[in-house]
């Protein structure tokens, strides 16, 4: 299979995935905030919210791993493979172990009159918390081994893997209906037992499956690897902890403001953009191994084009999907949940809002870790996000609404726009003008089409489920305009000549059945 059949068919498994993922985890969410109260819910998601974003934290850590690892398959070297794989190994576990000892001294801190808890509740958030720091660490395990498993582009059993933890999750949001009265501390135990789970699936099968994994092959420790490795993941981990340390420091900020309840808000308009960001990052993990083999290769001229393209498409998938939703955001709200927090629908609009602009330069983050030099890059953007933090506390000092903090975190994530192709172009020589051609002027057009659709779907049509008219409207409209205007010469030629080859294999299977 060549390296553009590999990438479509990888994200057509990974596009399968969501279709599953993304159902049952909205549905898992309904039955877990009816099942644990409002109250409860915004208490889990204030200790253990950290969890939601964790599965962006492993990936952003496993991009460590898997550079080096895409980087010399490049090259074809299978030695140094290998000594990227244990040296990895041995870092992950020592950096699980040291986050696991800061963790547990934070929470002397941020129980003792720091956060917004009722009395009642304390001794509950304090055992969820510790469950989730053991949490932490096998996540942290097992990022290693998922780097392996995207470097060898095995999307296969990554998807089967994710879609045995949501299912895991299901069931264990149905058995809160039969807990007891500690369903905070049932429900905060058993999320710690699948990233246990989760680990042990991704370990057996890389040490069985790939030669750099297995136990014979098991490499020494190499100083000079280990602190390449250190750094760059070290930096890596700290571009991931600053965004997460934005969005968890947004909800701790609402907290002190507004008590635990707005942080249902909160943790619904952020699962909502998880979940919607799938759509992307799913696209994102396919063509990622392809960027850094190019640059492996010395094809910087190729990466660049993959990077641009990514960012291109990340846009088009969000978008046909998270505009039908902010428009249609109190309808969904109001079908999805039993009952709908308040604020949560403004919160969702402008999560999803911040999102859409983050895909803008999507692609361009994957070509900058290509190049390995990523140091000025994650101390300049991720300094950048943490602003959002003094900027919401000094809002809502003011007396600015609670939806104000949101509206920083997107003039915030524009600015971080900007920096990333302002690095991307002093790392690897981008064109601006090449960025502004091939994705900038080619969104305007499709998304103009998208909002008017969405405009004339709700004006013109009154119903309880109207979103799934506006949605199926939106994606068959704008694709339409996304392929006569949001593509250049190059790319709607390969897609002309994909879609020829699967009307000949349509045809070839027909003329067959005949016979």
């Amino acid at each position: 299979m060549n390296a553009a059949n590999r990438v479509v068919f990888n994200t057509g498994i990974l596009y399968g995935r969501i279709i599953v993922t993304v159902c049952i985890s909205l549905f898992t969410t309904r039955i877990v905030l009816d099942a644990l109260g409002a109250e409860d819910y915004g208490i889990f998601n204030l200790i253990a919210g950290v969890i939601v974003m964790l599965s962006f934290l492993k990936n952003a850590m496993a991009t460590s791993t898997q550079r080096f690892l895409s980087f010399f398959q490049g090259k074809n070297d299978k030695v140094m493979q290998a000594k990227i794989f244990w040296n990895s190994l041995f870092f992950h576990l020592i950096l699980g172990v040291v986050i696991l000892i800061l963790l547990e001294i934070a929470g002397l801190f941020l129980f003792d009159g720091f956060l917004n808890i009722p009395l009642d509740k304390l001794d509950e958030a304090k055992t969820v918390y510790r469950f989730m720091a053991i949490n932490v660490f096998f996540l942290i395990l097992s990022v290693p081994y998922n780097g392996s498993l995207v470097a060898h582009e095995n999307m296969i059993y990554v998807a089967l893997i994710n879609i045995l933890e949501v299912l895991l999750k299901l069931a264990i949001a149905i058995s809160l209906y039969h807990s007891a009265d500690d369903k905070l501390v049932v429900y905060g135990l058993m999320m710690a037992g699948i990233s246990s789970i989760s680990f042990t699936g991704y370990a057996l099968y890389c040490i069985r499956v790939y030669e750099e994994c297995k136990l014979k092959n098991r490499q020494g420790i190499d100083k000079k690897m280990l602190k390449e490795l250190g750094a760059y993941a070290s930096w890596n981990l700290f571009g991931s902890l600053c965004s997460l340390g934005r969005t968890q420091g947004l909800a701790v900020i609402l907290n002190l403001f507004f008590g635990a309840i707005i942080n249902s808000a909160y943790a619904i308009a952020n699962q909502v953009g998880g979940q919607l960001m799938f759509l992307s990052t799913t696209m994102l993990k396919s063509i990622n191994p392809q960027i850094m083999k190019s640059e492996g290769n010395g094809d910087r001229k190729r990466m660049l084009r993959l990077a641009l393209i990514a960012s291109k498409f990340g846009f088009f998938l969000l978008s046909i999907v998270a505009v039908p939703f902010i428009f249609e955001m109190d309808n969904i709200l109001a079908v999805w949940l039993k009952e709908v927090p308040d604020y949560a629908a403004i919160f969702c609009k402008m999560v999803l809002v911040g999102a859409i602009i983050n895909q803008l330069t999507i692609g361009l983050q994957s070509a900058i870790q290509a190049t390995g030099r990523i140091k000025a890059y994650q101390a300049t953007v991720g300094s950048v996000l943490l602003l959002n933090l003094p900027l919401a506390f000094l809002l809502l000092k003011m007396g600015f609404a609670a939806y104000s903090v949101l509206a920083g975190y997107i003039v915030v994530e524009f600015i971080a726009c900007c920096l990333r192709l302002y690095f991307l172009h002093l790392l690897a020589g981008l064109s601006v003008q090449r960025y502004l051609e091939r994705v900038i002027y080619k969104e305007v057009v499709p998304l103009l089409v998208l909002m008017t659709i969405c405009l004339l779907s709700i004006n013109l049509f009154d119903f309880p489920f109207r979103f799934l008219l506006t949605i199926t409207l939106a994606v068959l409209g704008t694709s339409v305009a996304i392929y006569l205007w949001g593509l250049c010469e190059d790319e709607r030629e390969i897609v002309s000549k994909g879609i020829l080859k699967i009307k000949q294999k349509v045809t070839k299977k027909k003329e067959l059945a005949l016979k």
